[in-house]
């Protein structure tokens, strides 16, 4: 019999009563291989035949539940075809729907090409509409039957359709195919979430609570679809965080004057990664600051402190709160954390000694008064204070009762700052005497270091500084002028001068050097401190053109300087002479070693150039200590002598206003220049006691012992104690200037290596972590570009990789990535700046962009014989995204990634690195060689789920190439649904068809 086309084969069946094994036999006879069975709509020609009557014909039910048995047709096209059928009044007809589905729908799968497994996703989704729309019209049928009386034929449906609804729902493998269903038609996902809201509208109603209870589940379970990325379980069994306590220290010890949000940035991160609560992340903070202020040194250091504390951190928390989900519930976590704070009292104690007042109390208002705590709980924590206070009476000795407390002087100090900017900002020539007496009250005792801590923390300095260098400029501006007009204006360049070298040496010069255009105006103080100002790091040639101007200016000013009793400040041009003195102390100086000029002489020289203005005794230094790093042993006294002459007071009673205050901030000044030269001559000077701070920080290393040893030792100890201190800290960022970025983090990451006890390594993650923080972008470049390649290939460092260690590094290389990715777009903090930045050019030679010349990596990696096949196509090194990737099945290149797809700039060498990093994982997955390095990679990869946030576009997995995913899925624990939507980027069509493949086939 010759069957013309399907609908007559299966009446032809129905009439011959053909059973369903029989059925599928002749079927297979009628119908000439090739066309499949879903090309011919199979499954939606049986159901249209079945579904003709008021009631479904059995035998033809039949066919299709054998031909859904025995995989004649997918889960798809019935799912399709199920979802097609709305005559929801014929019972019998949608109950044997729903047998159908009760076949399959909780073991979906499909082995075919990557559309049929969206088809597969997109048919799952027509079909949870289907359900629900069933749903609903069996609810509103209860509803109708309860009122006439008859509630028993509604209910058993309703039951029915929750069951399958809750059946198909509890499997997350379906809730991850709906999720990428959902992304490829958001049309249909919008349907999907008004049935569900009508829906609940009539089931508001229903007095059966089981029922209700089982829709409610089955609509929270729907709702949770869109968000089953972003669940993650907060650490509820740790207390202490040393990374947040690391960071806080390191911002508040190195980098006061940073702006807030890089550190909210940096926070949230650690955050997120750490799984940290609210409550307990705020108190970390408050103890890190508490802790901080404790064994801050004396003096600037610890108004820095105080500033920080007082000022900068409720600002970071004002930040924090806009990324809470709201602010109500911030408000009682910050309640929550100082309630915790409130029970550290031996802390709280020993922080309230140090600044002899009750600094919690300070707090708690300075939070009030921002919006972090509402009246009432501030009230209730300060009376708990308060009553704690009560027994602890070395808070209340009479000895500090008249020493005012630095909390409350910068809180103070904070509007003053305000106030001094729009001062400033008047104009300098109308009034230059009251700009003086504002100037000169400045520099009383610790006003100057009270104002500019408060400034930096507030984001104010860089326009405090701008200010001091417009006077400054102003000053070399002369008129015809009086004596007392000389005066004023001589003062007004010294005090400028000299507060602007302060801030330089105590903030950093970024503070002051302004980011202007190449046209725009340099000014006289920027182009000195750049030329002729000793700093950490900068080496000056004494013989450099700067140092040598115009010849006959240097000849009048040493002149001046020899033959003057003292000189005159009429129309004197203070710049000219700042930048001529260097070569005048160099004639001098050789007048004096050829035996001219008598040691009498240069004593009058000297107290001649620091009798009026303290600046030009700065800027003679600043040439001296240049001059002496480059004399031989034997050459140098005369130059430390004249050291030594400038660096003393002048005892006079000739000299201008202020001076004895302007010598304090000089003999600073000159301490800090002269530091680096002094230790390498095994010189002493006296500087005169200045009443500021010496250099706290300053030579910490222990003489005459490797810097390894030292390096190994601080790290034990940090190690062994579970916190980093300011001091560790100094220590730390001292070696990774002395050592370098490679050898810092290699020899941190030995010791990690080195490491047995689980408890102790994962505390070394996350104070290496904090440790690296002193310079992330270079820390992550050679832990993810060299250490890690390195480690991976060779088969001899495999054993190191074993857990605990493995595990912590694979931890610790995660976390680096994600904050330098995160962050490597934003500015180098001005700490990092200093340092000697890595040139791109080794890193585009290390890992070429193109495929003319293998990367040292590639050609590491294609000596493995088993690695070779993936390595050595000619597409298997980096290219740029294609024009056009159809679909996840098509001949796609082993290195094709999502960041390909997204146009990320491969020269950047962060995103190289991590590019290659990948390729080198993708390898390792598709080797046939197993070992430590395999679990490291699984590591690895659980780490980066763990830390993904919803949504992976943009975060580091969119460098790891497509093919990666199905061999991940292959290493049994990342073998979920879950795992398959983070590590790949559903933002791409091509990323949703590789997920829905995957998990399609899990």
């Amino acid at each position: 019999m010759k069957v013309v086309n399907l609908k007559q084969a299966i009446l032809q069946a129905w009439k011959e009563r053909w059973s369903d094994y029989q059925w599928a036999v002749n079927m297979k006879k009628f119908f000439p291989k090739g066309a499949t069975w879903d090309i011919l709509n199979l499954a939606e020609a049986l159901l249209e035949q079945a579904m003709i009557g008021p009631s479904p014909n059995p035998l033809i039910l039949s066919y299709l539940k054998y031909a859904i048995s025995s995989q004649m047709v997918s889960y798809s096209s019935v799912l399709t075809a199920i979802s097609k059928f709305d005559d929801f009044s014929r019972d019998l007809c949608v109950q044997a729907l729903l047998d159908i589905m009760d076949m399959f729908c909780d073991r979906l799968s499909c082995h075919g090409k990557a559309e049929e497994c969206i088809g597969l996703c997109r048919a799952l989704l027509s079909a949870l509409h289907w359900l629900l729309r069933c749903t609903a019209a069996s609810a509103e049928r209860l509803r109708e039957g309860l009122e006439a009386g008859t509630p028993a034929a509604g209910e058993k449906q309703l039951a029915m359709c929750l069951q399958r609804l809750e059946k198909t729902l509890s499997s997350t493998k379906n809730r991850a195919l709906l999720h990428i269903a959902k992304l490829e038609e958001a049309s249909s996902w919008t349907a999907i979430e008004h049935c569900l809201l009508k829906l609940g509208e009539i089931l508001a109603n229903l007095s059966n609570p089981q029922l209700r209870s089982q829709a409610e589940q089955c609509g929270t379970l729907i709702r949770s679809i869109p968000t089953m990325l972003s669940m993650h379980s907060e650490q509820l069994h740790k207390t202490g965080f040393p990374t947040v306590h690391a960071v806080v220290l390191l911002e508040g010890t190195m980098n006061l004057t940073g702006e807030t949000q890089p550190l909210v940035e940096q926070l949230m991160m650690v955050k997120r990664m750490q799984h940290i609560p609210t409550p307990l992340f705020v108190l970390e903070i408050w103890k890190a600051c508490f802790v901080g202020l404790i064994e801050s040194p004396e003096g600037t250091g610890e108004l820095k402190w105080t500033a920080f504390t007082f000022l900068k951190i409720p600002q970071v928390l004002v930040k924090l709160k806009k990324y809470s989900h709201g602010d109500k519930d911030f408000t009682e976590d910050v309640n929550t954390a100082f309630e915790f704070l409130l029970k550290l009292t031996p802390l709280l104690d020993k922080a309230d000694q140090r600044c002899n007042c009750d600094c919690t109390n300070f707090l708690l208002q300075e939070c009030s008064k921002q919006g972090l705590l509402s009246e009432a709980s501030m009230n209730n924590l300060m009376a708990k204070r308060k009553a704690d206070r009560e027994h602890a009476p070395q808070l209340k000795s009479d000895e500090n009762a008249n020493i005012q407390p630095n909390p409350g002087l910068i809180l103070r100090a904070e509007p003053t700052v305000t106030n001094i900017l729009k001062t400033m900002d008047a104009d300098h020539s109308k009034s230059p005497e009251g700009l003086l007496g504002v100037l000169g009250h400045m520099l009383s005792g610790k006003s100057l270091d009270l104002l500019l801590a408060a400034a930096a923390a507030t984001g104010k300095l860089k326009s405090f500084a701008r200010k001091f260098i417009n006077l400054n400029e102003f000053t070399t501006h002369r008129s015809e002028e009086s004596t007392k007009a000389a005066s004023v204006r001589a003062l007004l360049f010294d005090i400028s001068f000299l507060m602007l070298c302060h801030v330089a040496q105590t903030y950093g010069s970024e503070v002051i050097l302004s980011e202007s255009s190449a046209g725009g105006e340099v000014f006289f103080f920027e182009t000195w401190m750049q030329t002729c100002m000793p700093e950490e790091g900068k080496i000056l040639n004494p013989d450099h053109p700067c140092f040598r101007p115009d010849s006959t200016k240097v000849e009048s000013l040493v002149a001046l300087l020899n033959n003057s009793s003292e000189i005159k400040l009429v129309q004197m041009k203070w710049h000219e002479a700042c930048l001529n003195i260097s070569a005048a102390i160099l004639e001098i100086l050789n007048a004096w070693e050829n035996g001219v000029l008598a040691f009498e002489s240069i004593q009058k020289i000297t107290d001649n150039i620091k009798g009026k203005v303290c600046s030009l005794a700065v800027c003679a230094v600043a040439w001296l200590v240049a001059h002496v790093r480059m004399l031989g042993l034997d050459e140098r006294e005369k130059s430390l002598q004249m050291i030594r002459q400038l660096a003393g007071p002048l005892y006079s009673e000739n000299t201008l206003q202020f001076y004895n205050e302007r010598v304090v901030i000089m003999s600073s000044i000159l301490e800090h220049m002269c530091a680096d030269v002094l230790q390498q001559t095994a010189t002493q000077i006296k500087f005169p006691s200045t009443g500021m701070d010496t250099m706290p920080y300053w030579n910490l290393l222990p003489p005459k012992r490797p810097i390894k040893e030292v390096l190994t030792d601080i790290f034990a100890k940090v190690l062994e104690k579970g916190w980093v201190d300011s001091r560790s800290i100094h220590i730390f960022d001292t070696l990774l200037h002395m050592g370098g970025v490679y050898w810092f983090c290699n020899n941190l990451i030995k010791e990690l290596l080195k490491e047995t006890r689980k408890e102790y390594t994962l505390r070394a993650v996350e104070l290496l972590y904090s440790i690296f923080c002193l310079d992330m972008q270079q820390a992550a470049l050679v832990l993810l570009g060299h250490i890690l390649p390195g480690l991976l290939t060779d088969s001899s460092k495999w054993h190191s990789l074993m857990d605990p260690p493995g595990t912590a590094l694979a931890k610790l290389a995660v976390w680096c990535a994600l904050s330098s990715y995160s962050s490597h777009k934003g500015q180098a903090s001005s700490r990092q700046k200093k340092r000697h930045r890595e040139d791109i050019e080794d890193y585009i030679s290390l890992f070429p962009l193109d495929d003319m010349q293998p990367s040292k990596l590639m050609r590491l990696l294609s000596s493995n014989e088993e690695d070779a096949n993936i390595l050595s196509s000619p597409r298997g090194r980096f290219l740029y995204a294609p024009a056009f990737v159809p679909t996840a099945d098509r001949s796609m290149s082993s290195s094709l990634s999502a960041s390909q797809l997204h146009t990320v700039n491969m020269r950047d060498p962060l995103n190289r690195v991590l590019a290659n990093l990948f390729l080198l994982i993708s390898s390792i997955l598709g080797s046939r060689t197993a070992g430590p390095h395999t679990q490291f990679v699984q590591w690895f990869m659980e780490e980066c789920v763990d830390c993904l946030e919803q949504g992976s576009r943009g975060s580091i997995l969119q460098f790891m190439p497509f093919t990666t995913v199905s061999e991940l899925v292959k290493v049994s624990a990342m073998s979920s649904p879950k795992v398959v939507l983070a590590i790949t980027d559903l933002s791409l069509p091509l990323g949703r068809q590789v997920a829905a493949k995957a998990i399609a086939a899990l």
